[in-house]
């Protein structure tokens, strides 16, 4: 039972390879971009990098404003107890 599952799972993964191979082998090499030289691979290496960092400051602030809130809400809830 579990061999024919993952003959199942394997056999539109092999044919979707075998198909996308011969798509992608097409004018000589040159993708969607064009002709690529080291400055366009720079470039592009350097715009992921940006992302790559941008993302991580942008998540850091979010998670820091989202903490402080949840400290701020925790504070109050401890002033508003009562007694024992």
């Amino acid at each position: 039972m579990r061999f024919r599952r993952l003959t199942a799972a394997l056999i539109p993964v092999a044919a979707w390879l075998a198909l996308a191979a011969p798509a992608m082998a097409g004018e000589a090499g040159e993708g969607w971009a064009g002709e690529t030289n080291d400055k366009v691979v720079t470039f592009f290496c350097l715009g992921v990098l940006g992302f790559f960092v941008l993302f991580v400051i942008v998540g850091t602030v979010i998670q820091s404003r989202l903490e402080r809130r949840k400290d701020e809400a925790k504070a109050a809830k401890m002033r508003q107890r009562v007694g024992w």
